[in-house]
């Protein structure tokens, strides 16, 4: 998978939490579709695949308004609060899931889900790899029909019109299907480690 930017908005606040939408300081849920998003995590190693356990995921993301948790931007300052991110330790199977909402979008960018994979820096190699996933533009449009999305209007950036998108972006694309709720996807993701 293409690793790609952290982006500015990467803040390390050791939130261990699968359901992300709330920000811990206020109890506040944040509004938008129900998603949730499960990694896969494997360790590729001689040819073989095989899960990879007790690494850390990390995600974060925007809420329905293009707005980033813990952050100051020209156009806002969320600083203290800590919405939509958090980080979960994969499982035997190498799985970490979280329970989020759809992201929003914001002028320059299309529609995404940060990610960090981390391995323990007490192993005997630590490991790092940061990218992002995105969504396929007509189920984004759906859901951007309802609120709190549809406040913000028509996007303005489509994943191939997205800068960062077109340098591997069709490589880290989720297939959501539609829950009773919302939506889930599943992201599996091989590294090489």
């Amino acid at each position: 998978r293409p690793e790609q930017t952290e982006g500015p908005y990467f803040v390390d606040e050791r939130l261990h939490r699968s359901d992300i939408r709330s920000d811990p300081t206020s109890g506040q849920i944040t509004p938008g579709t129900t998603f949730t998003l499960t990694f896969q995590v494997f360790r590729l190693r001689a040819g073989e695949c095989q899960p990879l356990s007790d690494a850390q995921v990390d995600i974060w993301h925007c809420d329905g308004a293009g707005v980033y948790s813990d952050v100051r931007d020209p156009g806002f300052s969320t600083v203290g609060k800590k919405f939509l991110r958090g980080y979960q330790i994969t499982d035997s199977q190498g799985e970490a899931r979280f329970l989020t909402i759809y992201p929003g979008w914001y002028p320059i960018r299309t529609v995404h889900i940060h990610f960090k994979v981390r391995t323990a820096p007490t192993a005997r190699r630590s490991f790092e790899f940061t990218s992002q996933v995105y969504f396929p533009d007509d189920v984004t449009d759906r859901v951007h029909t309802g609120h709190p999305y549809a406040a913000m209007g028509p996007r303005r950036v489509r994943n191939y019109q997205d800068f960062i998108f077109r340098r591997g972006g069709d490589q880290l694309m989720l297939e959501p299907v539609a829950t009773k709720d919302g939506y889930a996807a599943t992201f599996p993701i091989a590294l090489e480690y």
